[in-house]
């Protein structure tokens, strides 16, 4: 086995970044597919489609918070799990894993009973309205139960592609999207179960995918098995993962902050055809960013085991790909949104009115799309190597101390085109995010290298 543990250390860089980030990339798009086919399903639900998708729509902070959490967990223990493989000290890499098992299930619990009885709340917070807060309340009741088998899969799938499974990890995801697809239509058209059956297809496809995953971890094939004897906390092995995994948290739960500050602004300027785009925009943007994440949870377990056995020249010959990769990634994806952002428009809306509006806008939201992949590279790299402060720093920067300012700031300043002005906080934000990430990696990097020695 220990033989088999060290491909991670041997195998040449640019085939092994290739066998591990397909499957990690094939994950997340798939992964969207599914939530872009159970919309499509909710939307065509006969008289009430509309309100009912507006209805789902509302829900996507609070399941966007409970994602947050199981990366909070398992995107934080995983990279130093494998930290810890690289230094041939598996004992702890287990204890990371039980540990993080262990929080998963306290914190789903948590989290269960917090949405089941504050979830009418939090949503008429988040947007719903009387027309649509009937159907918000429905899904989310009967999505809050399968909280556990969300929180179980998404976190602990991490620790499986962490050891180099990518394949196996893609299962997991590819399970679950398969069987929403198959179940959707049965439980909302066949059993007239509308967005109750959406969301019981849901925690169906979740179980599926967690019992995939378990199976996996407590079974023959993996390197790091769930024992119980590591499953009790100890704030030495999980603090510093929770800290690992703070970034990846704020980035995500932060998402929902910023669509209500995008959409309050948008709205007061630009009204609802305003709004709609904004719809759009973030959708085509998630669609550029996943692959980007993808290529670096690819990199993340090549770069973390080398670190861990003090292989520092494999460190940065892996970071040099993935760096080449995802900027070159970016520049033509750039290059295609600038020649033809309304290609992009059409995938969403067949609207004339807001084709032309979002196309326009496109352009000018995703301005600085060719530099991100220099922003993931440094923050995929800085989970690699354990460092949380660093991985923190450039997620709040990123998110509250630029974006969200300058929301507000740009329609202040750019008072000729407001609603323009609150789309470029985007570029602008990107820009100076990118240019502060790079400085502070190139001088981290270089340290945590001199002192991995």
């Amino acid at each position: 086995m220990d033989n088999n543990k060290d491909f991670l250390g041997t195998q040449p860089i640019g085939r092994l970044l290739l066998k591990l980030a397909l499957p990690t990339v094939a994950a997340q798009l798939i992964n969207m597919l599914y939530n872009i086919v159970d919309r499509m399903y909710i939307g065509h639900i006969k008289d009430v489609g509309a309100l009912a998708l507006t209805g789902v729509g509302v829900c996507m902070p609070l399941i966007m918070i409970i994602s947050a959490f199981a990366a909070l967990v398992g995107n934080g223990g995983a990279p130093r799990a494998s930290i810890y493989m690289g230094k041939k000290d598996t004992d702890t890499a287990q204890k990371i894993l039980g540990n993080c098992f262990s929080l998963q299930i306290i914190l789903s619990i948590i989290l269960t009973i917090i949405l089941l009885i504050g979830n009418k709340t939090f949503l008429l917070a988040f947007g719903a309205s009387e027309n649509t807060i009937s159907y918000a309340v429905n899904y989310m009741n009967i999505y809050a139960l399968g909280t556990i088998f969300v929180q179980l899969t998404l976190g602990m799938n991490a620790f499986i592609t962490a050891q180099g499974f990518a394949k196996t990890g893609m299962l997991s995801v590819l399970i679950g999207a398969v069987a929403n697809i198959v179940l959707d239509p049965v439980f909302i058209f066949g059993m007239n179960m509308g967005v109750r059956g959406a969301a019981l297809a849901t925690i169906i496809s979740q179980t599926l995918s967690c019992i995939w995953v378990l199976s996996f971890l407590f079974g023959k094939k993996t390197f790091l098995k769930i024992k119980p004897e590591n499953l009790r906390l100890h704030a030495k092995i999980i603090l510093p993962c929770v800290a690992l995994g703070s970034s990846l948290f704020i980035m995500q739960a932060s998402e929902s902050i910023i669509s209500v500050c995008f959409n309050s602004s948008l709205l007061k300027y630009g009204g609802d055809i305003a709004v709609g785009a904004m719809t759009i925009l973030t959708s085509v943007m998630q669609f550029a960013m996943l692959p980007l994440q993808g290529l670096g949870q690819g990199a993340q377990p090549i770069m973390s085991y080398n670190y861990g056995a003090k292989n520092n020249d494999r460190v940065r010959k892996t970071f040099r790909l993935l760096l080449k990769v995802s900027f070159g990634y970016s520049i033509v994806l750039w290059a295609i949104v600038m020649l033809l952002p309304q290609m992009f428009a059409m995938m969403f809306t067949s609207d004339n009115d807001l084709l032309s509006f979002t196309s326009q806008a496109l352009r000018i939201y995703m301005a600085s799309m060719f530099m991100f992949g220099i922003q993931i590279a440094c923050q995929m790299a800085f989970n690699a190597l354990g460092k949380a402060k660093d991985s923190i720093i450039v997620a709040v920067m990123r998110k509250f101390i630029l974006l969200i300012p300058l929301i507000y700031i740009m329609p202040a300043i750019f008072k000729a085109n407001q609603t323009n002005a609150v789309y470029m906080a985007e570029p602008v934000a990107d820009f100076i995010a990118v240019c502060f990430t790079a400085i502070l990696f190139a001088f981290e990097f270089k340290k945590a290298m001199k002192e991995n020695k």
